[in-house]
């Protein structure tokens, strides 16, 4: 199959084939044709499958044989990064077809407010906002959806976790009745079921690979003391030439200190977290984007908010506390059907989180052996799926395994069995 088959109107299609895109991902072949026929959709899938492409192709295909001049499509997304990217990847696939968007966000000073207003105002195609900044645009009442045809939720789950959910239904609450929405999410709890239930109609339904990392990501462990991880990432860094690296820390404070750690080296390195200025982080995003920084740090504001091909290597420097914010941190990484590599530091209080990952995706990750420059291997043992110890090489061998399984506690002295 390929894009030609989608019968693209030819300003589309030039785009698509300008940007280098080649066969759809199946994600692309499963979406695009519910979406040209006006369907509601609610697709889930893995992220690095070229979701963005599989809702905007369709979208930017309907809106060049439309009329012009009022605001047709509406995207919400959780973080500025995400509209912003969306935004580009709307001015790259549409450069031939004169479509226009805005990306509507907050952080920025009066002039970018003032500059949404406008576009707005003038009746700009496609709107991606965060719902927060959206809203104040609704109550300044810029925004004039009525005439809307087509709201898409992209990363619904990540939203509701990041509590939007109030400011979504007030969102939707302004919108007209008779329109097509697109719900894409790389997870699919309840609550987003439930959403689903409220917004849509009969909803056409594609579930892709849920919860698992793409195939191409070679994903590791190391099992080290708190203060061996940045000596290892240093290694591993000097070790091989990674053209394009993400750090990811679960708190800002670490981020800062990891920096400062890596910045001592000649590693080019920046740190991505909420104290900078907007300005500053979409410097620092550019850079990366453009090869010109190698190394980025940050928390999980910029897991799913990262759309870059290229990505080498993708370091986990703690193991994050929801399994599902691994998949979309290792995500940055083997997008659209390319390699990379995943390496997760687990310390021994991260046990139940290793174990909580690999249920999830179900299967044991690769323990690789602690380089002696780092330091002597550390001796406690990751637990597997069953909850019994597993063996690897680089670990001493417990003389009490069989006690330790299943962690049950002892009863106590004078307790019979039921």
């Amino acid at each position: 199959m390929t894009f030609h088959d989608f019968n693209f109107e030819e300003p589309l299609l030039e785009g698509v084939l300008s940007m280098g895109y080649k066969e759809p991902t199946p994600i692309q072949q499963e979406a695009i044709p519910v979406i040209l026929k006006g369907q509601d959709l609610i697709a889930c899938a893995q992220t690095g499958t070229g979701k963005t492409a599989s809702y905007l192709l369709p979208v930017i295909n309907q809106i060049v044989s439309a009329e012009k001049g009022y605001t047709h499509t509406l995207i919400l997304a959780p973080t500025r990064e995400l509209a912003q990217q969306i935004d580009q990847q709307v001015e790259g696939l549409g450069y031939f077809t004169g479509v226009s968007s805005v990306a509507v966000y907050g952080g920025g000073d009066g002039i970018i407010y003032s500059q949404q207003q406008r576009a707005m105002r003038d009746g700009v195609e496609i709107v991606i906002a965060t719902p927060g900044r959206l809203i104040a645009h609704l109550n300044a009442g810029a925004f004039k959806p009525d005439q809307l045809k087509c709201l898409i939720l992209d990363e619904a789950d990540r939203m509701l976790d990041m509590g939007f959910i109030d400011d979504i239904m007030r969102i939707i609450s302004y919108l007209p009745k008779k329109r097509q929405t697109l719900l894409f999410s790389a997870t699919m709890p309840p609550k987003i079921r439930s959403l689903a239930r409220s917004v849509m109609s009969n909803p056409f339904q594609i579930n892709l690979a849920v919860s698992q990392p793409a195939q191409g990501i070679d994903q590791q462990i190391y099992k080290v003391s708190d203060d061996q991880k940045i000596p290892l990432i240093s290694l591993l860094l000097q070790q091989k030439e990674y053209k394009s690296v993400i750090i990811f820390a679960s708190t800002k404070e670490k981020v800062k200190a990891l920096y400062k750690a890596l910045k001592r080296t000649k590693v080019q390195v920046e740190a991505f977290h909420s104290d900078l200025e907007q300005a500053e982080r979409e410097q620092i995003m550019l850079a990366f984007r453009n090869r010109q920084l190698q190394v980025l740090i940050g928390t999980d504001v910029i897991s799913r908010g990262i759309d870059i091909e290229g990505i080498s290597l993708v370091i986990n420097f703690d193991a994050p506390g929801d399994a599902e914010d691994y998949i979309h941190r290792i995500g940055r990484t083997a997008r659209a059907e390319t390699t990379g590599t995943a390496i997760t530091l687990v310390n021994e209080r991260d046990q139940r989180r290793l174990l909580n990952i690999e249920q999830l995706i179900g299967r044991e990750i690769t323990l690789k052996p602690l380089p002696p420059e780092v330091g002597q291997q550390v001796e406690f043992k990751p637990l597997n799926s069953s909850g019994k110890k597993r063996k690897k090489p680089g670990f001493q061998k417990s003389k009490n395994n069989k006690k330790n399984q299943g962690a049950r506690k002892p009863r106590p002295q004078g307790e019979t069995k039921q």
